[in-house]
């Protein structure tokens, strides 16, 4: 992108279905729709390799949906832009998907001190 020129609002609009076109994307946001979670935790929760899940926590970030904190060794991701949960509900009803199909279930095998704690 560009920085020392305006984005046309079509651009931006572009930017974020972009940033929502890919389906580990989505369900990052699902899954810390309810709170922050680290790296570890959505790694254990999508199953899926860590190094790939912070490629698209890096995608997202630069879009400005999430935001993040380190917290000694763990870094917590949190949204930053809640309101794309909206769009992304929207989208699942316009295709039929039921809401409850969206949900991503909590799993506990992860070590951060957060997932400690609800154990």
């Amino acid at each position: 992108m560009i920085t020392n020129m305006k984005i046309s609002p079509h651009q931006q609009i572009g930017e974020l279905f972009e940033a929502l076109g890919s389906p580990v994307r989505i369900q990052i946001l699902l899954a810390i729709s309810t709170g922050e979670a680290c790296g570890c935790h959505l790694e254990s929760l999508l199953g899926l390799r860590q190094a790939y899940i912070s490629q698209q926590l890096m995608d997202l970030r630069e879009k400005g949906i999430i935001a993040s904190r380190r917290e000694g060794k763990f870094i917590y991701h949190r949204l930053e832009k809640p309101e794309v949960l909206d769009l992304v509900r929207q989208a699942a009803r316009a295709i039929g998907i039921p809401e409850n199909e969206l949900t991503i279930q909590k799993q506990s095998n992860c070590e951060c001190p957060n997932c400690k704690q609800e154990g």
